[in-house]
């Protein structure tokens, strides 16, 4: 995998807990499985989405992977946190999670094994999400469903809107480009999985709209989730002279101009579903 644009801090870690604190019911709180289902989750991070999948789905069985180990124990906390026992936590790169874990102490996937496969906010990170998809396809049972979200930062606009505040969103989709990421992939969802081998994909979008009458998302979304998202590149932007500090900071000030409760935000993001074939 690619490197995580936005770091691994504990700032970062909550920015995440708050997005799936705010945005589970839109995105996925509406997914539910069968009891004794098998699914997994590719890409669990933190486990900020997992806590909702296993909560909402107490007699489904999860196996949530994730590349970083620091990642996992905090997924683990979160569970236990909860008491959520119906979840297996596995180290593993999402392009090899045919292959034995690296402790050796647990069976790797078999192909096929899965009812379905959920992946949220992690193709965006990959430089080749086409591979991935066609990895996970193998992993899937036959008539096996996936689940995949993104955002797409082309989608954003909030009012007042100003050339800098626009200016610091496009320092994040470039910098991600540069990390080999792609912040624009929700548009691109459908041919993904069409070339991937899934079949019958379906995109939907699901927007988020925030202004004055909506006070809980002014702080949950654009204030916790994008504005935080954005201002946590701000170093790298300055140091990449995408803008100059100076131009940063007031591009920011600006951004927030819209989280306010006479401003308004939005953005939309991309939930495709598709099967393996028979």
């Amino acid at each position: 995998m690619t490197q995580y644009v936005h770091g691994y801090s504990e700032q970062e870690t909550a920015r995440l807990k708050d997005q799936a604190d705010t945005l589970a019911r839109l995105l996925y709180g509406d997914l539910r499985f069968p009891a004794g289902a098998l699914v997994l989750e590719a890409g669990c991070g933190a486990g900020c989405q997992t806590v909702h999948l296993a909560a909402n789905n107490p007699q489904a069985r999860f196996v949530s992977v994730d590349i970083s180990p620091d990642s996992l124990a905090l997924a683990q906390r979160a569970l236990d946190a909860r008491g959520l026992r119906n979840v297996e936590l596995r180290q593993a790169d999402l392009l090899r999670l045919a292959e034995a874990p690296e402790s050796g102490d647990a069976d790797p996937p078999a192909p096929q094994a899965y009812d379905h496969i959920f992946v949220c906010f992690v193709l965006e990170h990959l430089p080749d999400p086409a591979t991935a998809l066609r990895a996970l396809h193998g992993l899937l049972k036959p008539g096996g469903a996936l689940t995949v979200i993104e955002g797409d930062h082309g989608s954003f606009y909030c009012h007042p809107e100003t050339p800098r505040a626009r200016q610091t969103v496009d320092c994040l989709v470039r910098l991600q480009a540069q990390a080999g990421g792609d912040a624009l992939i929700g548009r691109r969802l459908y041919p993904l999985l069409r070339h991937a081998g899934f079949g019958q994909p379906r995109v939907e979008p699901r927007m988020v709209y925030v202004d004055g009458g909506r006070p809980e998302l002014i702080e949950g979304f654009s204030r916790n989730t994008f504005i935080a998202m954005v201002r946590g590149v701000g170093e790298k932007a300055v140091k990449a002279e995408l803008m100059t500090q100076a131009d940063w900071d007031a591009g920011i000030s600006e951004l927030e101009q819209a989280a306010t409760p006479e401003g308004a935000f939005c953005y939309t993001f991309f939930r495709a579903t598709a099967r393996r074939g028979e």
